[in-house]
């Protein structure tokens, strides 16, 4: 029977679905351009300075590396609070990503 040969012609001659194109409205795109080398070399000074999470330290009593450098205040895009480093905290990406993201929903920052 030619009739699994025939479809497996068709599924190759259907167009694949094209690339979504990504929308320069979103929040990370939004901001993206603070984000370049100078900020990266500032950032990595500050976690050499900074290596340890204030949240696991101050709230649970433990040690972790901190490998993100957090906004205590979002800056929305104002480069003076973007960098004032009195407004950065260091974090670990588990408190960054859970429990500072909830704080900033309740305060409706996101």
């Amino acid at each position: 029977m030619k009739l699994p040969r025939l479809q497996t012609k068709l599924q190759a001659m259907t167009p694949k679905t094209p690339r979504r194109e990504v929308v320069q409205t979103g929040f990370r795109n939004q901001f993206q351009k603070l984000y370049n080398h100078d900020w990266r070399k500032a950032r990595a000074r500050f976690l050499q300075a900074n290596p340890l999470c204030t949240y696991c330290e101050n709230r649970f009593g433990r040690v972790t590396e901190a490998t993100v450098v957090d906004h205590i205040i979002p800056h929305k895009g104002d480069k003076t609070l973007f960098w004032d480093e009195k407004n950065w905290q260091p974090l670990c990406k588990y408190c960054h990503d859970s429990i500072k993201a909830k704080e900033e929903i309740k305060q409706g920052y996101m």
